[in-house]
């Protein structure tokens, strides 16, 4: 699939809600739909008012159709907002989903690569979540992501803390519990 990459954004808020919903598996829950993700809190920190300082993403669309397709997105939490408390402030979190009938063709790491280009030179490193049973997790380890810790999440099941750091390794040394 021939697609391109351009920056997220306040206007793009409808399509993070839906990348959100696929984010973060509200679409395998019974009776979920958009509507419940976007009233949900624990998800609603995730997009609510995009483009507030700190705020990075990139959105990946269709070249024939302009069709959004997926999207990467950062955005730093503080205090109890945070998903991991030994995580150092400032430090975003990252959040990311393909349409269903796009996944498996590399788009994914196509996005996290483009973001991963901006991100460094904003920030030190780049935290996330995800489920010990999503295949994303082999991605996120070969771009460079390694476990810091484990978390029982919000549907009762294991996941994982991980953390990307752009500086040189061995700089950084987080446990997150």
């Amino acid at each position: 699939m021939d697609c391109r990459f351009r920056p997220v954004f306040a206007i793009d808020e409808p399509f993070l809600w839906e990348m959100l919903y696929y984010a973060a598996h509200e679409d395998e829950e019974p009776g979920a739909s958009l509507g419940k993700a976007q009233r949900n809190p624990f998800l609603t920190k995730y997009v609510a008012d995009w483009g507030k300082p700190g705020d990075l993403g990139v959105i990946a669309y269709e070249v024939g159709t302009l069709e959004p397709i997926g999207a990467a997105w950062l955005r730093v939490f503080a205090g109890t907002n945070k998903n991991c408390d030994d995580i150092e402030n400032g430090t975003p979190e990252l959040a990311i989903a393909v349409i269903p009938s796009c996944t498996g063709k590399g788009i994914g790491a196509r996005l996290l690569t483009q973001l991963f280009t901006s991100a460094a030179t904003a920030y030190p490193a780049v935290y996330l979540s995800v489920r010990a049973t999503n295949p994303a997790k082999r991605l996120y380890e070969r771009l460079g992501f390694v476990v810091i810790g484990e978390l029982t999440n919000r549907v009762g099941g294991k996941s994982f803390h991980m953390l990307k750091s752009f500086r040189a390794q061995g700089t950084d040394s987080v446990a997150c519990k």
